[in-house]
């Protein structure tokens, strides 16, 4: 499972072919003073250059960059403030990482064209291109990779927006519906994300994560971001920081079912669940 599942997955970042032969390890990084793990938040420059660093001595593939909490709940920020809080961060860490793959957490077309432009490799989305009418387009423009991930509403209005016939066939019908639109844009490298915690209860976070091998049958790379979320620490009736532990226990799960990339805040851990799962198959 562990390595059958990703063998025969690509994508094409900057005309470097990346593969999925392992899983990759994609760290988190929040420049943000509102995100859900307190320990996330980072708002220097000094302190964001320990902090990939750290991640990258620990093995991390990908690095995510965000300047918008988007947890349930959050408030809105500019795209000014946004392109503020990022753009410093991309240019920085491009220059002193040139080889490290960066992706920009943004659901606005234009923070995407301006961050690819400035050393960022592919974007993430979390609305799946709902919350701006010229995403897709851009992302064809661009020719980058796109994350689209299953969401509904916007953070105000998410969890409000819970009803599903099936969990797992209504998220892949939905999926299907953004793949087809990238694909009349000229998008060709895209990656899944199922959306855990985005307009989903607990109970249903479990039910599509049971079934997440189904997710392969959209013959996409599939990235799985779980890490310290509240499916893990309101279940553990504990919070973000003692959350590691069903975190670990959830990304081995997610690697022995084809996951090909964990979105984490904690690199060291998920890279020896990695080795460890490796070791067994």
């Amino acid at each position: 499972m562990f390595l059958s599942e990703n063998k025969n997955y690509s994508i094409n970042v900057k005309g470097r072919l990346i593969g999925f032969s392992e899983p990759l390890i994609m760290g988190i990084l929040n420049v943000t003073p509102d995100s859900f793990y307190s320990r996330s938040r980072l708002q220097s420059l000094k302190l964001v250059l320990q902090r990939v660093e750290k991640y990258m001595s620990e093995g991390m593939d990908i690095l995510d960059i965000g300047g918008v909490s988007t947890r349930p709940g959050a408030d809105f920020v500019s795209e000014k403030e946004e392109l503020k809080r990022v753009l410093p961060v991309i240019q920085a860490i491009n220059k002193l990482f040139p080889e490290l793959i960066i992706s920009i957490d943004t659901f606005r077309s234009n923070v995407a064209r301006v961050a690819i432009e400035n050393g960022a490799h592919m974007v993430n989305d979390v609305y799946g291109g709902r919350n701006d009418a010229l995403m897709f387009q851009t992302i064809g423009e661009l020719n980058c990779p796109y994350i689209l991930m299953h969401s509904r509403g916007d953070a105000k209005s998410m969890q409000s927006q819970v009803d599903y016939n099936n969990i797992t066939q209504d998220v892949v019908s939905e999926l299907l519906v953004g793949i087809n639109k990238l694909r009349s844009h000229g998008v060709k490298d895209i990656i899944l994300d199922p959306g855990f915690g985005f307009a989903k209860t607990i109970e249903q976070n479990y039910e599509l994560f049971k079934n997440l091998s189904f997710l392969h049958t959209l013959n996409l790379p599939l990235l799985v971001g779980v890490s310290r979320k509240s499916m893990i620490y309101k279940l553990l009736e504990t919070d973000p920081l003692g959350a590691l532990n069903g975190t670990t226990v959830l990304h081995t799960f997610a690697l022995l079912n084809g996951a090909n990339i964990l979105r984490v805040h904690d690199v060291k851990a998920a890279m020896e669940a990695k080795l460890l799962v490796k070791k067994l198959f």
